[in-house]
């Protein structure tokens, strides 16, 4: 855009591939915000537009650290974050302007929210015809009901493929549903850059929970869309192959991962029992997922001989996939052990946060971290003033 050398001066110094891009954030919660922390690790100048009170997310705690709540520090490095009353003339006056002089910008706000703020699309791209505008929605532009993770955890069928017949329906550990319109919108907006590079004109980008869940369910909604099948709860077991779940040994448990007929031979060759390949009942995935009742004693009575950790290192050298069933301090701590830097610190001075790293690895142009997640309005007036110095 023309505008771009404009707010350079203004922006992130570095190399990243959206250096020169400015985000208008106008997210809340996690969707919207994890998509714009993407494009900021990424190089682009973010800019968090704040009511008073702030995003949501700084007042969900327990855990904090300090007084930030590690929930807000999830999904909010690497931006700059302003205050802005949309009911105050002037403050509304500085988020059009905003808006337009943007790259990109996100909103998660109810459906048709912002129309009265003069900061909707058609409005918005009428006086910046470049701009890519992201709307994050629960249920798409024309069902206005409120969306939150667990909802649509629910509400998408999400819920009862998870847990056990006996647990009855189970929402996952993570506002899963979030983190993957998070990451459907990331994608989303780099496509219409691409798009506004060779045309010079943005686009409207739409994202909604209820889509990118019935998306993120993948095998399980394609069962029934393409199969007719309605998946049912199977616990830690899978609908299609087998053993592919956590088994009992004789402390703890391991997960076992067969992906294939070959590595069900050499796991029945490593547990003792090379006959299991040779029974017909178990030969291949079809015959051991309707004999599953018939192989699981004989599994169990195997793994029962020694430890989730010596069959951890038994079943790994023999090159099977495996794993135990790490906490999440373990498994920070494995990817580090395998040199995956899985936590990156975020800031500079009085203020460092550690934070989760980006897990996108670019050899040219790789993620940097040089912003903290900010405290809530301290870039309020240096925004104000570069906004007023364009005018």
């Amino acid at each position: 855009m023309e505008e771009q050398d404009q707010h350079e001066s203004f922006g992130r110094q570095g190399t990243g591939p959206l250096a020169g891009t400015l985000v208008a954030d106008f997210s809340r919660v996690l969707a919207g915000p994890y998509a714009t922390m993407m494009l900021a690790d990424l190089g682009a100048t973010v800019i968090k537009v704040e009511g008073k009170t702030g995003d949501d997310t700084r007042h969900w705690a327990p855990p904090r650290r300090g007084d930030d709540a590690t929930y807000f520090l999830t999904a909010n490095r690497n931006k700059h974050s302003v205050v802005l009353d949309f009911k105050a003339d002037d403050d509304l006056a500085f988020a059009q302007q905003l808006a337009a002089r943007s790259d990109v910008l996100v909103e998660n706000f109810k459906a048709g929210g912002l129309a009265k703020y003069g900061l909707d699309y058609d409005t918005v791209s009428a006086v910046n015809p470049g701009i890519v505008y992201a709307s994050v929605t629960g249920f798409g532009r024309d069902n206005p009901m409120p969306g939150y993770d667990l909802l649509i955890q629910g509400l998408s069928g999400f819920m009862s493929v998870t847990g056990s017949t006996e647990s009855g329906p189970v929402k996952a550990g993570v506002a899963v549903v979030d983190v993957i319109t998070g990451l459907h919108t990331a994608v989303g907006i780099l496509g219409a850059l691409n798009h506004r590079k060779d045309t010079g004109f943005g686009q409207l980008v739409e994202t909604n929970l209820l889509s990118s869940a019935l998306s993120g369910l993948a095998n399980q909604t394609s069962a029934y869309v393409a199969g007719g099948v309605v998946p049912q709860a199977m616990g830690n077991e899978h609908p299609s192959l087998y053993p592919y779940q956590p088994m009992p040994t004789a402390e703890g448990q391991i997960i076992i991962a067969c992906g294939n007929d070959k590595q069900f031979v050499r796991l029945a060759e490593v547990l003792g029992h090379p006959e299991w390949a040779e029974d017909e009942r178990f030969a291949n995935f079809a015959d051991r997922n309707v004999h599953r009742a018939e192989l699981e004693p004989g599994l169990i009575a195997a793994l029962s001989e020694k430890t989730n950790q010596e069959w951890f290192d038994i079943l790994t050298e023999a090159g099977l996939p495996c794993a135990p069933i790490n906490s999440i301090a373990e498994g920070v701590d494995l990817a580090s052990s395998l040199g995956l830097d899985p936590v990156a610190e975020a800031g500079a001075g009085d203020r460092v946060i550690p934070t989760v790293a980006n897990p996108i690895r670019l050899s040219q142009t790789p993620a940097s971290y040089e912003l903290a997640p900010p405290r809530l309005g301290e870039s309020t007036e240096a925004v104000k003033g570069w906004l007023r110095s364009l005018r």
